[in-house]
């Protein structure tokens, strides 16, 4: 029974590839589907680990292909998908040969087998090895130019888990609740791996799920106190908890029935307060101003790519021109809607500059500079006053995602 899961893991691992490099789906959407038919939590985790790895070292394992073969294999051939998979499992999962061999070939059953088994063993004996940092796909490391080297290292490795806390004075009691580490007080990082249901505080609310660099923006606010804030683009609600957790009265708009659903569900198991609007922010029309308004926006979040590899595949120049469109016109509609005295804060998940530092010139507001009380140890904002982070920044610790930051004011 374990070895048949096992083989469901792998089939469920090239369905999530397929949609990916085939249909141009996230590794999120298509997971539910292509996991369908996997039962335990261990062997779902198996499928995404498999999938997230060939992402990730993709051009690097099709270069260990490449070097055992007389041919060249077709990009799109399923043997050189299962190939890809096989030695991600040995090398990055340290999966022993004999059991990437057994669960393997039988995803190429009444195909190549001799071939893909010939091409594994070739390798295995050559002993080969992957570089330290995977290398970039040729587009996106022209697109991300001198920046490009130092990104790779920070994708080497799936993220640790960094959890926000409802209340930050609770943070060392946290800590040690789940031997956790901690970069800034009511952040948390945990070794990746656990059933997050499970942890202690889940349950409770006392925590939720978030990057340490997706929780820099809300913080930006500052303390509420009681005054209007508007999370535009909010679900699935990271940011909303946090903002409603520092005393904001919390407008949460979203295009999105279902993540609103996932954000009224974070807001019920945290105990915290939100005003909930579904609808489209390009056709919206507030009923009053408000003292703060962030703008979490739309983007194609390359920015997450230690976690979520496929962005390497799947983003190129057609969608940051869509998304900094998208972005521009949300910035400008937004903007009025912010009281005399007004705080307005700028953010993406992007490593685009199409999506971030280019956004600034068509803003009219008076830029507010970010500080360094407002970081964890070893980031700075630039010369301009705002923030960009990427992947291969606080590798010492961990890393984080890639964001850039802006905030205004009236």
């Amino acid at each position: 029974m374990a070895e048949l899961q096992g083989i469901h893991a792998r089939r469920a691992a090239l369905r999530l590839l397929d949609a990916v490099l085939r249909r141009g789906e996230t590794l999120d959407i298509a997971f539910n589907g292509a996991t369908k038919d996997v039962r335990k939590f261990e062997d779902k985790a198996l499928a995404r680990a498999i999938a997230a790895e060939v992402l990730r070292w993709m051009v690097d394992l099709d270069g260990l292909i490449d070097s055992a073969t007389k041919k060249p294999l077709p990009d799109d051939a399923k043997v050189r998908m299962v190939l890809r998979m096989m030695l991600a499992q040995w090398l990055r999962l340290q999966t022993p040969p004999h059991a990437v061999v057994a669960t393997g070939l039988d995803l190429l059953a009444g195909g190549p087998r001799r071939l893909a088994h010939g091409v594994f063993s070739t390798l295995t004996k050559r002993e080969v090895a992957l570089p330290l940092a995977p290398t970039l796909p040729k587009e996106v490391a022209t697109r991300w130019g001198d920046r490009a080297a130092s990104i790779a290292a920070g994708l080497a490795d799936p993220p640790p888990l960094d959890l926000t806390l409802r209340d930050p004075a609770e943070t060392e009691h946290w800590q040690v609740q789940l031997s956790a580490d901690s970069l800034m007080p009511g952040h948390l990082r945990l070794a990746r791996g656990d059933n997050i249901e499970k942890l202690p505080g889940f349950a409770e609310g006392a925590w939720w799920v978030q990057d340490i660099a997706a929780s820099l923006p809300a913080r930006l606010l500052g303390d509420g106190e009681g005054r209007h804030v508007l999370d535009l683009c909010a679900a699935p609600g990271g940011k909303t908890l946090q903002l409603a957790a520092q005393g904001w009265k919390v407008t949460a708009l979203d295009i999105s029935k279902r993540r609103l659903e996932l954000l009224k569900s974070n807001l019920k198991r945290t105990g915290l307060a939100a005003s909930t609007v579904r609808a489209d922010a390009l056709t919206w029309e507030p009923k009053h101003q408000f003292d703060a308004i962030l703008l979490d926006a739309p983007c194609t979040a390359t920015g997450t790519a230690r976690r979520h590899p496929d962005v390497l595949h799947r983003i190129g120049a057609r969608q940051i021109a869509e998304m900094a469109e998208l972005q521009a016109a949300l910035l400008d509609r937004a903007k009025g809607w912010l009281k005399p005295g007004g705080i307005f804060v700028y953010a993406t998940c992007s490593l685009e500059r199409e999506e971030g530092e280019d956004q600034t010139s068509a803003v009219d507001l008076a830029p507010l500079p970010i500080g360094l009380e407002n970081l964890p140890a070893g980031l700075e904002p630039t010369a301009e006053g705002w923030l960009r982070t990427d992947p291969g920044m606080l590798g010492e610790v961990g890393g984080l995602d890639g964001f850039f930051i802006a905030r205004w004011g009236t």
